[in-house]
């Protein structure tokens, strides 16, 4: 296997451990979602919220939302030296916890694999806005 042949494979690899990951959390299968992690993983949210299991995170986003999940539309993805970053882009839909429905709520997720495992995730979305906008609040 040539290097470059055998980069795309792990590239590729390391993006459909993402994708697991992403489909675990949205079930919310906090658990299964944990396997696609490393110890000691850091999860920076909007705000500089900081967790380290994706149950913090399910705990999180139930007082955010009656229910969250993502319209992945697409994976960007970054060969390192020994690490690859993955984006993974789209929109967010769902309900606030008053019961609105809510959609087109875009956001980014940084990821970051090493050793087949997710190392660093840091997350950034539109929800802040859309509440702001909701309650007359405009910039």
């Amino acid at each position: 296997m040539t290097q470059a042949t055998e980069a795309e494979t792990i590239t590729d690899t390391d993006a459909a451990i993402v994708t697991a990951y992403l489909e675990a959390s949205m079930v919310p299968d906090p658990e299964t979602a944990a396997r696609y992690m490393a110890p000691g993983i850091e999860i920076v949210f909007t705000g500089a919220r900081v967790f380290r299991h994706p149950r913090e995170v399910t705990a999180f986003n139930a007082g955010r939302y009656a229910w969250v999940k993502k319209r992945m539309e697409r994976l960007d993805v970054v060969p390192g030296e020994g690490v690859t970053t993955v984006y993974s882009l789209g929109t967010l839909y769902g309900e606030w916890p008053d019961g609105t429905p809510f959609e087109g709520n875009r956001y980014v997720d940084r990821f970051t694999v090493r050793d087949g495992l997710i190392v660093t995730m840091e997350v950034w979305n539109d929800s802040a806005e859309r509440l702001l906008t909701k309650h007359g609040v405009s910039a």
